[in-house]
Order: structure tokens, then sequence, then C-alpha cells
């Protein structure tokens, strides 16, 4: 799995999302910035992420992952 193919089934899994993904063969690092994330926990925001990424996990395409997590306003903040 590439970096490309994990950004599209984020983008396509979390509405109105900004995705940056790096990494190669199944660990990858991920950044998602998105107010689908407004009033979660971190641990929320990272189910989230998970939940789209489920099939690829179980089946292997994907062995680890780094996740950041921020609202806009979050993002914006940490600067």
């Amino acid at each position: 799995m590439q970096a490309d193919d994990v950004k599209t089934l984020l983008l396509q899994g979390l509405e109105n999302c900004e995705v940056t993904v790096s990494g190669e063969d199944s660990h990858f690092d991920i950044l998602v910035i998105g107010e689908a994330f407004a009033g979660l926990r971190s641990v929320q925001k990272q189910q989230l992420v998970y939940a789209v990424l489920s099939a690829q996990i179980a089946d292997g395409s994907i062995h680890a992952v780094n996740i950041r997590t921020y609202t806009p306003a979050e993002w914006q903040a940490r600067a």
C-alpha cells in the first residue's frame, strides 16, 4: 500500500478534512485536520481515523500508523 492510497481512503472516509500521509510499505505517518474532531478527546479522534483504515489494518496492508489529529483551531493555535 502506498501513502497516496491511504490518503485517498482517509479523504473518502473523513468529510471536509485535510489529510497528509507519508511513509511506505505498511508504516505511515498520518496528519488529519478537520472539524470532524471538534469536541472529541484524543482517543476518540484516533478512533475515527482507525475506523476508516480498519479493513487495511486487519488484512495487514497497514501495519503501523502514527496519527496526529487536530481541529482547524487546534492546528492554528499550535503554530
